[in-house]
């Protein structure tokens, strides 16, 4: 018994090495890939009413999984994680407060959560999945912006040639694709809200185009 504890603690603290706490100490203030555009002041200053509202879901962890989704042991230690199961059929999400899972292909999702508990969700992953599986914490290199409005699916329809009728596209229904000539993954969240995932390196670009697209419509920015 006594090897067996041992054995145990010794998994249990190599597993815990395999995760690095990508949060710094308070000393140091996070900062989103549009920390600069300074959302809360254009929210304070700028127009109360338009057709299309943007705001900016920052500093979110982002977590890539990997796994087969024919191990129901697999399946089951997800949800003893997150709490909600991972979506199977192609193109849907699942959520469960804070936590959003988006299917990327048959075996891939795309895992939000708070930003905070990243780390300690990394953990329990290591924890309790079974068998080959792989997560990567790409947190630093996306962000995620909320388009909503009554003129969001026409601000859309500008960008991607994706059906966005209510039909073709549902709430909860996701997608990759290009977006103004960079790419995005939506999420339907709402009648008239969508969730935007777009990489750092082109979020000004897209913030930018944001701009300009919205004009005939009225821009209201939200913090």
């Amino acid at each position: 018994m006594s090897d067996l504890n041992n054995m145990t603690a010794a998994e249990s603290a190599a597993t815990k090495a395999a995760v690095m706490n990508q949060v710094p100490g308070p000393e140091i203030e996070g900062q989103s890939p549009l920390h600069h555009a300074d959302f809360a002041s254009l929210a304070k200053q700028g127009p109360k009413t338009g057709g299309v509202h943007l705001r900016e879901l920052k500093l979110l962890g982002h977590l890539t999984l990997r796994c087969n989704p024919a191990n129901a042991d697999q399946l089951a230690a997800v949800e003893r994680v997150l709490g909600v199961a991972l979506p199977l059929q192609p193109l849907t999400s699942t959520e469960n407060g804070n936590y959003s899972i988006r299917w990327m292909s048959p075996d891939e999702w795309l895992i939000l959560v708070p930003g905070l508990e990243t780390f300690d969700i990394e953990t329990k992953f290591r924890d309790e999945m079974p068998g080959h599986y792989s997560l990567v914490n790409s947190s630093g290199g996306s962000t995620v912006l909320e388009l909503s409005g009554e003129n969001a699916v026409e601000l859309l329809k500008k960008a991607t040639s994706v059906d966005l009728h209510a039909k073709s596209f549902p709430v909860g229904k996701v997608v990759s694709t290009l977006f103004a000539k960079s790419t995005a993954t939506i999420r339907r969240t709402g009648e008239q809200r969508f969730e935007l995932v777009i990489r750092r390196s082109f979020s000004d670009y897209i913030w930018l185009w944001i701009q300009d697209a919205s004009l005939e419509f009225g821009l209201v920015v939200e913090a």
